[in-house]
């Protein structure tokens, strides 16, 4: 049984016509991505060999200075 079937997928292979629409895939495939290809330029963040992007460094709060006036001596400082 299984001799078979092994000898029949090896004859359903290696028909012509199996070949044919398989050579045929492969090239309308290929003619597709290199068409793809030419006419939409790759974009930085999806292409494989791109670099990748800097992430830039957030910006910092802004710091609150209390007004300095000579009565002010929240720190107690030493002059």
């Amino acid at each position: 049984m299984t001799d078979g079937l092994f000898s029949f997928l090896i004859k359903v292979i290696t028909s012509w016509q199996i070949i044919v629409v398989t050579i045929t895939l492969i090239i309308y495939f290929s003619l597709v991505s290199y068409v793809a290809r030419t006419h939409h330029p790759s974009r930085s963040g999806f292409s494989i060999n791109s670099k990748p992007r800097k992430e830039k460094a957030p910006k910092a709060a802004p710091v609150e200075v209390p007004s300095g006036g000579e009565d002010d001596d929240e720190l107690e400082l030493e002059e």
